[in-house]
């Protein structure tokens, strides 16, 4: 994990007895399963005795969410929807996740940096190398330790998608941009990756899966 990067920054609400936690994000198409695995994962965690904070993007934030509701529901350009989130981002880094990081815990966030190249990135067709870099400004360089892909059939993710909003409403093909988003943003870091098939596991099939490889990554801190 690259947390360290950023944490002699003055702006960073660090504490001199910092101990960091775990920082592990979830990606994946619209209807692949993330905010029910979080869920199911979070007990399966706290039963071992950690404590866990479950949050999301855009979100996590009184100001987050209220960007999030924008986002999600009013058209708009695409470099517009791309600040949004990085505005978004910082608020929930500052005032969330670093927090939650500063106390130990095991940070579960639903979305995060590789959304915005995988959406905004190769799905809108931004410039990727400039989207890299407005996601090291908003995070100031802190980076999850370990990432999950949820990987599914756009067609059939959409078919289970239960947050109507308009990126669900922009189809399969999108869907598809999206997903070829995720596996060139796996292709360029694959050692912070991990990647299931979704395909016809049940929520608690997937969460044994992920403890495990939790427990094999960070079996030293969990």
């Amino acid at each position: 994990m690259t947390r360290l990067q950023g944490f002699d920054n003055p702006l960073l609400p660090m504490s001199k007895k910092y101990q960091p936690g775990i920082f592990i994000t979830f990606e994946g198409t619209e209807g692949s399963g993330k905010s029910t695995l979080i869920k199911h994962l979070a007990r399966a965690l706290e039963a071992r005795g950690n404590h866990v904070i479950q949050t999301r993007e855009p979100g996590g934030t009184s100001v987050s969410e209220k960007i999030r509701e924008i986002l999600l529901h009013h058209p708009m350009n695409p470099w517009t929807e791309l600040l949004l989130y990085e505005a978004a981002r910082a608020e929930h880094l500052t005032h969330t996740i670093l927090p939650g990081l500063e106390q130990g815990a095991i940070v579960l966030c639903d979305r995060f940096t590789d959304s915005s190249l995988a959406y905004q990135g190769y799905a809108r067709k931004l410039p990727w190398e400039k989207i890299q870099a407005l996601n090291r400004i908003a995070t100031l360089g802190i980076a999850p330790s370990l990432t999950i892909f949820l990987d599914i059939d756009p067609e059939k993710g959409l078919r289970r998608a239960q947050d109507a909003n308009r990126f669900e409403a922009e189809g399969v093909y999108f869907q598809k941009q999206v997903r070829l988003g995720y596996l060139k943003a796996r292709r360029e870091n694959p050692k912070k990756w991990f990647s299931i098939l979704v395909e016809d596991k049940t929520p608690e099939q997937l969460t044994e899966i992920v403890v495990k490889e939790c427990v094999r990554r960070f079996k030293n801190k969990l």
